[in-house]
């Protein structure tokens, strides 16, 4: 979006942020898909949870994932532009409007996932297509800089067409940021690195092995860092991982499904897609692609297998996304190919979700959810 057309949402915008209310919060949805113009923004409520005011927040190709600097001033979106694919970087206004002040591009293509270092000095991000990690430099102003690529070898062969080669699928840090991680959907590894934060860089540090065939895409770390949960997109099962913080090492402990096998036989496809803690440290959300829900998982404290609670339909197809509101009292789901976001209500004593009529909201093939504090 050019400078011109920025100033003009943003005069438009006054007015009707004026009328927010405290409950209100800022959501940012980056698309993909010829319908979709770029990255969108609308405001939820947390006490009704209706949606508003929804607006074209910034033109850009593919804006598949997005992510805060710890400032939460500054937002960054994995996109494409005239031949190139890389990271640009917005500046996130009192207004909740973006305006664009740094891009630069990857040499192994777009990726599918970024994660700033909690340092704020560099951010990652991994090139699925590639086979590769991305290290970008951010100076003090959150500038990117020339990334370093890391490129991943080999592949589990298990389901030739999807692991005949690496695929990094998400990346993220340890707790303490002295580790990063990055699942491999190829390789059936979590490749862990270790962190430099002061060159910036990271290096080979070790693996993980996730069941073979597997298929590892996104994880969270547990709220008291003891374990790793790994979503298998393939298998469609959350493995749990013993987290050794001072070594960096992950031991498998076991395997939970997000369906049984007769669900997943009632569709033609299903793919798990996003695996969410809750702050409380009590439940796990997953996504299921094809079978369109969330399952919701009870943690325990023993890294054993965890029960299946709920397996609750988004009330839209694909979803490749979900998210928790900043209260934690809503999670909300990103519909690809039903072009829709539903919010569905935490039950707090049960961590199991209910959803609402009226809770949704229409926006051209949603793929992230990312909420900004306003």
């Amino acid at each position: 979006m050019n400078p011109f057309l920025s100033f003009l949402f943003l005069l438009a915008s006054l007015p009707l942020l004026a009328n927010l209310t405290p409950s209100t919060q800022t959501l940012f949805i980056g698309t993909t898909g010829r319908d979709a113009e770029g990255i969108y923004r609308v405001f939820f409520n947390e006490e009704t949870g209706g949606f508003s005011n929804f607006a074209l927040a910034a033109e850009i190709n593919s804006p598949g994932f997005l992510t805060l600097h710890p400032s939460e001033k500054i937002l960054y979106a994995v996109a494409s532009w005239q031949g190139e694919s890389g990271v640009i970087g917005y500046r996130v206004s009192e207004n909740s409007a973006l305006t664009e002040f740094t891009r630069m591009s990857c040499p192994d293509g777009r990726g599918c996932h970024l994660a700033v270092h909690p340092s704020g000095k560099f951010l990652l991000t991994a090139q699925y297509g590639g086979g590769s990690v991305a290290l970008f430099p951010l100076n003090e102003t959150g500038h990117l800089n020339e990334p370093f690529i890391h490129r991943h070898q080999g592949g589990s062969g298990v389901f030739p067409k999807r692991q005949n080669a690496p695929h990094p699928h998400w990346c993220g840090y340890s707790p303490c940021g002295n580790f990063a991680l990055v699942p491999d959907l190829g390789l059936d590894q979590i490749i862990i690195y270790r962190v430099d934060p002061n060159e910036p860089k990271v290096h080979p540090h070790g693996v993980a092995h996730s069941q073979p065939g597997a298929g590892p895409r996104h994880m969270r770390f547990s709220t008291d860092e003891k374990f790793i949960f790994l979503l298998n997109e393939l298998s469609l099962s959350v493995e749990t991982f013993a987290w050794d913080k001072k070594n960096g090492q992950a031991l498998p402990l076991s395997l939970s499904p997000t369906l049984d096998e007769q669900e997943k036989a009632g569709e033609t496809f299903n793919s798990a897609a996003e695996i969410l803690t809750h702050p409380s440290g009590q439940w796990i959300y997953s996504s299921n692609r094809g079978h369109d829900t969330v399952s919701v998982l009870k943690t325990n404290q023993s890294g054993t297998t965890m029960p299946v609670l709920q397996k609750h339909p988004i009330r839209g197809a694909f979803p490749r996304n979900i998210c928790l509101s900043p209260s934690s009292k809503w999670l909300l789901a990103a519909g690809q190919d039903s072009h829709t976001i539903s919010a569905h209500q935490i039950d707090l004593q049960t961590g199991k979700l209910t959803y609402q009529r009226g809770s949704i909201t229409q926006v051209p093939s949603p793929i992230c959810l990312l909420f900004v504090r306003r």
